[in-house]
């Protein structure tokens, strides 16, 4: 057990936590910038979620998991595609448990942190072991 945990809280988890905090960074800062425009909160929720995706995307495969990205072609549009469903993923348990923990009687501010821990640790174990392999993916 002390094998895995150890495993887990690699400098590859460092440069993962880093990338995470810029990509919410961007994201928030998008959303804040379109309201203040005058933009639709759900427009701007979902401008800013994508923006920070495509921005983590950037990131992970060029400082996080920079040794496993895949080749040009179909196995790269792959690995993105398996990015971008493990960031669904992460919304869709995000926004479940804040739904279930405030239907239940909790308050906003702990569901949503117990969310963004749930949500980060799915993603990052999605990414870690199966969209960027150790072994780069092939067409």
């Amino acid at each position: 057990m002390q094998q895995l945990v150890r495993g887990v809280f690699t400098h590859t988890f460092s440069r993962y936590v880093t990338a995470s905090a810029v990509a919410l960074g961007i994201d928030v800062a998008c959303v804040a910038a379109l309201a203040a425009l005058g933009t639709g909160k759900p427009v701007a929720a979902a401008a800013g979620y994508s923006l920070g995706i495509a921005a983590h995307w950037l990131l992970s495969s060029r400082a996080v998991f920079d040794g496993a990205v895949a080749a040009d072609g179909p196995a790269r549009l792959r690995q993105k595609a398996l990015f971008v469903i493990s960031a669904v993923i992460g919304l869709v348990l995000t926004t479940g448990i804040v739904s279930l923990a405030t239907e239940l009687g909790m308050h906003l501010a702990p569901a949503k942190a117990i969310a963004v821990a749930v949500s980060f640790l799915a993603t990052w174990l999605i990414r870690r072991s199966i969209v960027f392999r150790a072994v780069p993916l092939t067409a």
